[in-house]
């Protein structure tokens, strides 16, 4: 073995190690103590490897993010603010110091950038690496997916489908910018977390985060709000990354609509209300149901378990 975990938790406690006056116990105790406002929204998420990352496509950092910027945008998806994280991992042992320090600083990297903090975790051994996160924020008023109402808008924060892209290419031997892009926002996606904020503000009536697929959420959406959501592909095929997109599936004989519908693991938000900053892609009506994201084929959507 590389490391003993004495070594490991002083380098995650000298990463991690915060004198924000809203913790009051860090990283070296049984548990964090921190400040915490009445309403608190809590989420979590877990990657495992072969499963939702590869350490042949991704970096130490790059897979720090990803994870991070799960539960990150579940909170803002909320309608709520993250404070603090906790984080879980389990390690088979073979990996190099300069490896777990790397995730580190990744998982550091994503969550300064909304001014959140990691207080605390837990470190074992196993077959394979898991890394399991966890989210505490404020929150005032929530926003679920049951909310939506009919003549609400529906919104995007940024176009789906880029991630799915990346992986679709990741093995290929492509150099231009928009594959380097494309491979970039699967191993670690740019999630515009002000635009939840925006939406949040602009009294959506309904929000979620597009972690699977955006028939999938939009599903849910209209099952929780017993609406119909009515998605305009004409609208989508409008936005300024459309063609960008388009001309990479073309590339590789994909449907470019099978990366934007059912591609996952963007972090777009997906919005219902009536004038809300975001890109509009249709409208809710009575009914049930999604309607507007026909296919030649039906899409390939992903699944944990089929």
């Amino acid at each position: 073995m590389n490391f003993d975990e004495a070594g490991v938790i002083a380098a995650l406690a000298r990463i991690f190690g915060t004198s924000q006056r809203g913790v009051e116990i860090g990283i070296g105790d049984d548990a964090a103590v921190v400040k915490t406002s009445a309403r608190s929204a809590i989420t979590t998420d877990i990657a495992v490897e072969g499963t939702h990352f590869n350490t042949q496509w991704s970096s130490a950092f790059d897979i720090g993010r990803k994870i991070t910027a799960a539960n990150l945008a579940d909170i803002y998806a909320m309608g709520g603010s993250p404070k603090y994280l906790v984080a879980a991992v389990t390690l088979t042992g073979q990996e190099s110091m300069e490896w777990i320090e790397d995730l580190a600083e990744g998982m550091a990297h994503e969550a300064s950038s909304c001014g959140v903090y990691i207080v605390g975790g837990d470190l074992a051994k196993g077959p394979c690496k898991v890394i399991s996160v966890a989210a505490i924020g404020q929150i005032d008023t929530v926003i679920t997916r049951s909310g939506a109402q009919v003549g609400d808008s529906i919104y995007i924060s940024s176009l789906p489908g880029w991630s799915a892209a990346g992986l679709a290419i990741i093995d290929k031997d492509l150099e231009s910018d928009i594959a380097h892009y494309a491979i970039s926002e699967f191993c670690a996606p740019t999630v515009d977390y002000s635009a939840a904020v925006q939406f949040a503000n602009g009294k959506a009536t309904s929000l979620c985060d597009v972690s699977d697929a955006l028939v999938i959420q939009a599903e849910q959406i209209a099952a929780a709000s017993k609406v119909q959501l009515s998605i305009e592909k004409d609208l989508l095929s409008k936005h300024p990354e459309f063609a960008t997109l388009s001309e990479i599936a073309d590339s590789q004989g994909i449907d470019v609509w099978q990366w934007i519908l059912a591609g996952g693991e963007d972090h777009v938000f997906l919005a219902t209300g009536k004038d809300l900053t975001g890109f509009r892609i249709g409208s809710v009506q009575s009914g049930t149901g999604v309607i507007g994201v026909e296919m030649k084929k039906a899409p390939d959507i992903w699944r944990h378990f089929n």
